[in-house]
Order: C-alpha cells, then structure tokens, then sequence
C-alpha cells in the first residue's frame, strides 16, 4: 500500500499472539495484492477491466466495496470509489486493512493493541493497568511539533486518523472535479471507535474544506475532528476536548 505499517502489542500468551501478528501481517500483504491499483494482476485491477466479477474475486473485495458504497451515501457526494472514472476504493481500503489487523491481533488475546497503518492508528484495549493509548497528532504548518494529544481512556477501541498536504501533497481529489480538492485546510484529523470510518470520514471533510467539513463532521455519531487552515486557524467539534489530554 506504499506506506510502513507498526504494531505494539501488549500482554497475552506470547505464542498465540505472534501467530496473529504473522497472520495479520500475511494479510496485510494480500490486501496489497488484492486491491492494489498499481499492479496490473490485481483483482482489483481486473475487475475494474471487466476481467473478472464481484462473485469471481476474494470475499473481502465485496465487503469492502459495500463499506465504500455506505461512505459514498454518507459523504454526501464528497467520498468516491471512483478516480477518474476507474473504480479505486483506496480512500477506504487502508484504513479498513489496518482495523482488521489489530481486530485479528487482540482476538489472540492481547490485552492492548496498537497498529499504526502510514500514521492512522487503531487502538484496541490498554497498554497496561490504568495506562490509556495516546496518539500524537502532528502539527502540519511545525513540523516536529504536536498539534494535540488525543488519549484514549475510556474507550476500549479508538483510532486517529489525519489527512492532508503535509506529508503527500495535494493528493485529496474532488470527486465531482475529478482535480485535487481546492480547499482552505492543510489537516483534518478524525477521532472515532473505528479506523475504517476515521480514515474515510478525515479524506471526506478535508474535501469539503473548514465550514462544511466541520459541521459535517458535527452530524455524525461518535465521531470527532480537529480541522487546520492554511492560515492556522483550528477549528473543533464540540466533543473534541473529552479525547485531548
């Protein structure tokens, strides 16, 4: 998926749980193979070719197209499947990827578990006794300076999520343009339970730019955002400051 995935596991039975992480990594792996839309062999690939059907390639394909079907209804037009024309669910796929992996990790039995998917992270359980994952959100116009600290006491799942300029350029596209989206934010970082919608829902808002984005993000349940302008300016959901610390 051209990005460096990281795991921190924490507790279980050492055998079942290195087991999981080489299955989660062997599925990592086949995710790239599946949906990849630089490889020419991909299913994905071919599907979009008419090679091959929906019924013809791994069960995952259908799933994550379904996944993608919801995020086009709920983006109200600002999420796409589509590049240019071609079918190409990758706004959704990593972050998906990634969920499953700490999902198949901590069904071992870990008792915390971290895995960090190119900067987006899903968090599963708690690194110890009364010690609450915490995520670092990079500060995009200070580069190696924070722009908040997002905990996640309290929830037994949570995942980060942040898209923007800062590390790939303007690579978000408008899906009714088919350009790169012309917007006023250099990142939006979406706080949500589930690292497949967190990932989706923070290319969607940033698409939409800080006013709809914002409120946008304000309609959704248990989700919230942290949105910053070109001209540093942050803007937050209401329920932002209950994650921060």
């Amino acid at each position: 998926m051209g990005t460096v995935f990281s795991f921190d596991i924490r507790g279980g039975e050492p055998g079942a749980v290195r087991t999981a992480l080489r299955e989660a990594v062997a599925q990592l792996h086949r995710v790239d193979e599946v949906f990849s839309t630089y490889r020419d062999d991909s299913q994905i690939s071919r599907l979009a070719r008419g090679e091959l059907t929906v019924e013809e390639c791994d069960p995952e394909v259908a799933e994550v197209l379904a996944l993608g079907a919801e995020a086009e209804r709920t983006g109200e037009g600002w999420f796409s499947l589509r590049y240019r024309g071609d079918l190409d669910p990758t706004g959704i796929v990593k972050g998906w990827a990634t969920e499953r992996a700490a999902r198949h990790i901590a069904a071992a039995g870990a008792d915390g578990v971290s895995v960090n998917g190119g900067g987006d992270v899903q968090l599963l359980g708690s690194p110890g006794p009364q010690r609450p994952w915490r995520v670092g959100v990079s500060d995009p116009l200070r580069p190696g300076a924070l722009a908040a600290v997002v905990s996640a006491a309290g929830a037994e799942e949570l995942a980060v999520a942040t898209s923007g300029t800062t590390e790939r350029g303007a690579h978000v596209v408008d899906p009714r343009t088919g350009r790169s989206a012309v917007t006023d934010l250099v990142a939006v970082t979406v706080i949500a339970p589930r690292l497949t919608w967190a990932d989706c829902w923070a290319t969607t808002a940033f698409a939409m730019g800080s006013r709809e984005g914002l409120a946008w993000l304000e309609s959704l349940p248990d989700v919230e955002g942290l949105l910053i302008t070109a001209g540093d300016e942050v803007r937050c959901t209401a329920g932002l400051a209950a994650w921060l610390g």
